[in-house]
């Protein structure tokens, strides 16, 4: 115990002394911060009034329902919110032409520079009405968002406006237009979880991407590690004193400790943004309200628990055969041949993921579920998304361990001869001469 021990030492600080892993650790929790902040950064420019100049060239005041509409948008929520729009109507007459180029004039400038200038020019005219044609002329066209609002803003009103002329009671339209608001949480056993349909995806999604970037990741070091092992002649030195399984089981599990320390700086990373969001906010002089439209969903203990066994499971299965192939080649190069049939295993299993979101009790699903190679991605996203029963779940454990048993002894046979064996690399023919030797 003590010798393998000692390998899972070395593998794990050789790991966590390069400058990729330092680099890899500090990146994530960054993007994290910035993924929280930056979006409420973007859109921070639509977080101030703008002075918009209606002119207004209709024949039936059609600029009168549109600047109160816009002056009753507010910036956010609550008493103390400001209006998103501060209006002015300008009507044209026969003039259209010259009231807007007039007013385009004083358009685009900063405060500084122009004490009455204005961030846009909407002008409306008959056909504004008829066929919801309508212009208009700003500094901030380039924000989709705003556009979007404004646009969205401007045909409500016009219905409004039609529907009253054909007769119907504004205030009745207005009640009619009203949108729905559908809230949605997930039920599993008959019994409110507390999640919404947004967070069960995005834990879904999200536990699926993990497992698939650690598995190649670091199954691909624990590869490449046993060719420069066996390139430098280490090996030679190492077997006088250790035996194949216990190099074999060292270096997975030395590996595998390095991951998981850089998912769980990963996951405090998470768990601080997701708890201190109004702090974060306050750094970058943010409303709390802006920070918390990133969403970071929380995890059920019981799911956590099924997430980390087979993510732990998976991981070993994967390593021990990734350990094999970097037993049985010589370089980088002629890993690609063999390690393609693991990494179709791993692509699979990914893109099932997105296949059991739409439905996780169906028949593939559980299918997979029971297929040791697809079971780390698809039986937690299962239990994320829906209710498993406990026995479909004791027997997807139990195929995982009968096949981590097989797949580590299978390899450690490969990884006994091969790690002494240079030159070309082994046909199948004898890979299985290896196994039964």
């Amino acid at each position: 115990m003590k010798k393998i021990l000692a390998v899972i030492r070395r593998e794990f600080v050789a790991r966590v002394r390069t400058r990729a892993f330092v680099i890899s650790t500090i990146l994530l929790p960054v993007f994290i911060v910035l993924m929280a902040v930056l979006p409420g950064l973007m859109m921070s420019g639509a977080d101030h009034t703008s002075r918009v100049a209606i002119v207004d060239g209709s024949s039936m005041d059609l600029g009168r329902p549109v600047s109160q509409a816009m002056q009753a948008e507010k910036l956010g929520d609550g008493p103390a919110a400001g209006a998103s729009y501060r209006v002015q109507v300008f009507r044209a007459g026969g003039d259209l032409t010259s009231v807007r180029d007039g007013l385009i004039a004083k358009t685009g400038f900063s405060k500084d520079r122009h004490g009455d200038r204005w961030d846009g020019v909407l002008v409306l005219t008959d056909a504004t009405l008829t066929s919801g044609k309508l212009a208009y002329y700003g500094s901030n066209v380039g924000s989709l968002q705003s556009m979007s609002k404004l646009q969205r803003l401007v045909s409500n009103v016009l219905a409004g406006v039609r529907l009253g002329k054909s007769g119907v009671d504004p205030a009745l339209v207005r009640r009619a237009m009203t949108a729905a608001d559908m809230s949605t949480t997930k039920v599993s056993d008959g019994k409110l979880t507390g999640q919404s349909g947004e967070d069960s995806f995005l834990i879904a999604y999200f536990m699926g991407f993990i497992l698939y970037i650690s598995i190649l990741l670091y199954g691909q070091q624990t590869m490449t590690s046993v060719i420069e092992e066996k390139t430098s002649r280490i090996m030679e030195v190492l077997t006088s004193s250790l035996t194949p399984f216990q190099m074999l089981l060292g270096k997975v599990l030395g590996v595998g400790s390095a991951g998981l320390t850089q998912m769980a700086i990963w996951g405090g990373s998470v768990f601080l943004v997701s708890s201190q969001r109004a702090q974060l906010a306050g750094l970058f002089g943010m409303s709390a309200d802006a920070v918390g439209k990133f969403p970071i969903p929380t995890m059920a203990p019981g799911l956590l628990a099924v997430f980390l066994i087979y993510f732990a499971l998976g991981f070993l299965l994967y390593g021990a055969l990734y350990a094999a192939i970097g037993a049985m080649c010589n370089t980088i190069q002629e890993t690609q041949q063999y390690a393609s049939f693991v990494t179709i295993f791993i692509l699979v299993g990914f893109f099932a993921v997105f296949s059991l979101i739409k439905d996780p009790a169906g028949s593939l699903g559980v299918t997979m579920s029971y297929i040791p190679f697809f079971a780390p991605f698809t039986m937690p996203v299962r239990w994320s998304l829906t209710s498993v029963p406990p026995l479909q779940l004791a027997a997807s454990l139990g195929l995982m361990v009968v096949a981590l048993l097989a797949c580590v002894w299978l390899a450690a046979r490969i990884y006994r001869t091969g790690i002494l064996m240079y030159g070309k690399k082994p046909s199948w023919r004898e890979l299985l001469r290896w196994i039964r030797a």
